[in-house]
């Protein structure tokens, strides 16, 4: 800098004056607006620095917090206690919670109708097709028959022995012709019912030929067209929702399985769906699975179109209630320590207390253990004070 501001004369041939060269008097402009920039960033720096001061004066005090040093202000809370649901979240699949696969309960044939179609919903006994049955039929008329004539021979011998009887007083006929007689009624009367079994028998085949219900519900699936040909291994031919009841089959792990009551609520929103419904926890699986360490909790659902067997929801189910101290997330911190809050005793000194947290609800952290709610909890700036300092506590009321 030195450098730059020293200037060199020059002296004139001619009138022996000093002139001063332009070179020199450019380098000392420059080196004075230089100075006037290193003045003005130092200002800058020096007014950055003593504002910074102050906004770290309420961290530096709160860190000294001890006499002499400045005391933070910081917001307390007395949480008190109030009743909390437990819940617990999951998801699993929707299914009919009777499913009543309908098949062939006969010797099965041809198809010729199928009365019915998904998401219909249908009677107990109603047909929901029919199987051909000419052939069915036409041995149902021979059996017919068979019952006429073996009525009209009961009948013939049961004349017989009325008068074998009327005759047998007057020597005309001895009485083991009668006994003949009355045994060939007997046998006729027989044939009689033989017959009757066997027609009967043969309609009874007749009518399952008809595919009925089992019982009033919603079909859920078709299985089967006009024209073709089902036996009693076919397979089921319908399947049908028992009154069009669903249910979820919800996946929990070992531990809240055995936390959940029969009749437990709960909330069940399918996927893509913003509906929610309301169901009730009617079974709990009574194994474990070996491979995930989870059981099925089956949740009762009335009948909605939404509710489609086969779908994806989730469910929240609650699993109790119970009385518990609830914080704002700003009061409850964690580190690899754990989780905490700070209490402010009776001395005015911060306390950091363990604790464990709960259901999440819209007014912030169930504190299920290390509260009784009576304690000052602070609210905020539990970041910028440790533990043993002393501050003064401002209360709100949540």
């Amino acid at each position: 800098m030195f450098e730059m501001n020293r200037e060199t004369p020059i002296r004139s041939s001619e009138s022996g004056t000093v002139l001063v060269d332009d070179t020199s008097r450019r380098r000392k402009r420059i080196a004075i607006i230089g100075a006037a920039v290193i003045a003005l960033v130092a200002i800058v720096l020096a007014y950055m620095m003593m504002g910074g001061s102050e906004e770290a004066a309420p961290a530096a005090g709160a860190q000294a917090g001890g006499p002499g040093g400045q005391v933070p202000t910081v917001t307390v809370v007395v949480p008190g206690r109030e009743l909390v649901s437990r819940s617990i979240r999951t998801t699993g699949s929707l299914a009919a919670r009777v499913d009543m696969p309908v098949g062939v309960a006969g010797e099965g044939g041809m198809v010729t109708s199928v009365r019915v179609q998904p998401g219909q919903w249908v009677g107990q006994g109603q047909v929901l097709a029919t199987i051909d049955r000419a052939v069915q039929s036409q041995e149902a008329a021979q059996l017919a028959a068979s019952v006429q004539v073996a009525r009209a021979d009961a009948q013939l011998a049961e004349n017989e022995l009325n008068r074998a009887e009327a005759l047998v007083g007057r020597g005309f006929i001895s009485k083991a012709d009668v006994d003949r007689k009355r045994a060939a009624r007997d046998a006729a009367a027989a044939r009689v019912r033989v017959a009757q079994a066997q027609l009967s028998g043969s309609r009874a085949r007749i009518g399952r030929l008809d595919i009925r219900s089992p019982s009033a519900g919603l079909v859920l699936e078709r299985n089967v067209e006009p024209g073709q040909v089902v036996s009693g291994g076919t397979g089921a031919l319908f399947r049908i929702a028992q009154g069009g009841q669903m249910e979820l089959l919800a996946q929990l792990s070992e531990a809240d399985l055995a936390s959940i009551p029969v009749g437990a609520p709960a909330i069940v929103t399918p996927v893509g769906s913003a509906v929610n419904f309301t169901g009730r926890v009617w079974q709990l699986s009574p194994v474990i699975s070996e491979t995930n360490r989870q059981g099925i909790a089956r949740i009762a659902l009335s009948y909605n179109e939404a509710l489609r067997p086969g779908g994806f929801a989730t469910a929240e189910i609650v699993a109790g209630a119970q009385q518990a101290p609830v914080l704002p997330e700003s009061a409850i911190h964690s580190d690899q320590k754990g989780t905490y809050v700070y209490v402010i005793n009776a001395k005015n000194e911060a306390e950091r207390r363990p604790v464990r947290t709960g259901t999440v609800t819209p007014a912030g952290l169930a504190v299920v253990e290390g509260l009784n709610g009576t304690e000052r909890v602070v609210l905020r700036a539990g970041g910028f004070i440790t533990a043993g300092q002393k501050v003064r506590p401002q209360r709100q009321v949540l």
